[in-house]
C-alpha cells in the first residue's frame, strides 16, 4: 500500500467516530399524548414543536394514545404512558386530564385543551395550578350558555332545547348548572338526552328526533366528537337546528359552530412543553384562558334545514362555509 493511501485510510478511520458523534441527536424528549382521536389541533401542536426545534425521530419521540370515543380507556392509557415513562403528558379534554393526573404526581402534564379545570377539581387555582399540571382552558362552561343564546338569536320563538351530553364527563354537570340559569333568563326549557359511551349515541339521536324539540345543543365533549358525522347528519335529517362546540362538526355538516380555536390552544401548549423541557415547573406556569374564538356558519346545512340565518349572526361569523 502506498504511503498516501495509508494516511488517507487511517485519517478516515479516526474521523468516523467524530462524525458519528456529531450526527447524534440531542437528548430525546419523549412526549405522551392522551386524546380521543388524532384530529387537526394535534397536528398543529406537532408542527409548532418543530418550530421550537423538536424534530420527531431526532430529538423528539411521540407516544400517541387515543381512547377513540371510549372514555373508560383513559385511566389505562394514562397509566401506560406513566409506566414507560414519558417526559411529559399532553392531554385533550376533561376525562383525559383527570386520568393523567391520577396516573402520575411527578411527570409534568400540559392540558392542551380543557373546559374548566377548577370546577372539576383538577386544580384549585388557575394562576398557580400547583403540582405537576398546567395548560389551557377553553372556557366551555361559559360558552355553552353563549351557544344557547345563539340558538335564541336564530330562533326567536325557541321554547324547548335538547342537550346531547355525555354524563360520564364531569364537565357536563358543571355546564348544565350554568345552562339552566341562562335558559331561565331566556325562558327556554332544556331536555337532557344523555349518553355514557359512544355506542349509545345512535339511540340518543333517535330520542332527540322523537322529542319534538325546537333545536339542539351538542355538548363540548370529545367522546361525542368521535361521532360528529353521525350526529350532524341525524340532526339535519330530523330538521333540528343545532349549535356545536368544535370546528370538526362544521366540516361534518353541522349548522353552527361556536367555540375556542383549539388549534391555537395546542400551539400555545407547545410553548409550555418547550419551557418545561428546558426546566420550567408546571406549577409556575399559570393555566391560561382561551382568547381566540370561532363562529362558523354552514350555509349548506342551513339550506337543508330550510333556514335563513339572521344578519346579526352572519356578521359575527369568523368563517362561512358555502
Amino acid at each position: 500500500m502506498r504511503r498516501r493511501e495509508f494516511i488517507t485510510l487511517v485519517g478516515g478511520a479516526v474521523a468516523w467516530p467524530l462524525a458519528a458523534r456529531a450526527q447524534q441527536p440531542a437528548k430525546m424528549a419523549r412526549i405522551g399524548v392522551l386524546a380521543s382521536l388524532p384530529l387537526p389541533p394535534l397536528q398543529r401542536f406537532s408542527r409548532k414543536l418543530r418550530e421550537y426545534g423538536y424534530i420527531e425521530g431526532q430529538n423528539l419521540r411521540f407516544e400517541w394514545r387515543f381512547a377513540q370515543g371510549r372514555d373508560d380507556r383513559y385511566p389505562a392509557l394514562a397509566a401506560e404512558l406513566a409506566a414507560l415513562p414519558v417526559d411529559m403528558i399532553v392531554t385533550w379534554g376533561t376525562p383525559a386530564a383527570i386520568a393523567a393526573k391520577q396516573a402520575t404526581g411527578t411527570i409534568p402534564i400540559v392540558m392542551g385543551a380543557i373546559a374548566d379545570p377548577v370546577s372539576v377539581g383538577i386544580v384549585s387555582n388557575l394562576a398557580r395550578p400547583e403540582g405537576n399540571i398546567t395548560g389551557f382552558a377553553t372556557q366551555n362552561v361559559e360558552l355553552e350558555a353563549k351557544r344557547l343564546e345563539l340558538l335564541k338569536d336564530l330562533l326567536p320563538q325557541l321554547a324547548r332545547v335538547g342537550i346531547l351530553g355525555n354524563v360520564a364527563n364531569p364537565f357536563l354537570e358543571v355546564a348544565l348548572k350554568n345552562l339552566h340559569r341562562t335558559a331561565s333568563q331566556l325562558r327556554v326549557a332544556l331536555e337532557l338526552v344523555e349518553v355514557q359511551n359512544s355506542d349509545q349515541v345512535e339511540g340518543a339521536l333517535a330520542r332527540l328526533d322523537q322529542a319534538r324539540l325546537d333545536a339542539v345543543l351538542v355538548s363540548a365533549d370529545t367522546l361525542l366528537l368521535t361521532k360528529r358525522s353521525e350526529i350532524a347528519t341525524a340532526l339535519t335529517r330530523s330538521k333540528l337546528p343545532a349549535v356545536y362546540p368544535f370546528r370538526e362538526y362544521a366540516a361534518a355538516g353541522g349548522l353552527i359552530v361556536h367555540g375556542a380555536n383549539l388549534s391555537v390552544s395546542f400551539e400555545r401548549a407547545a410553548g409550555y412543553v418547550d419551557r418545561i423541557l428546558k426546566g420550567a415547573k408546571p406549577a409556575d406556569l399559570p393555566i391560561q384562558l382561551a382568547t381566540d374564538f370561532e363562529l362558523i356558519i354552514n350555509l349548506k346545512a342551513a339550506a337543508a334545514l330550510g333556514l335563513t340565518l339572521p344578519e346579526a349572526i352572519m356578521i359575527r361569523a369568523t368563517e362561512v362555509i358555502e
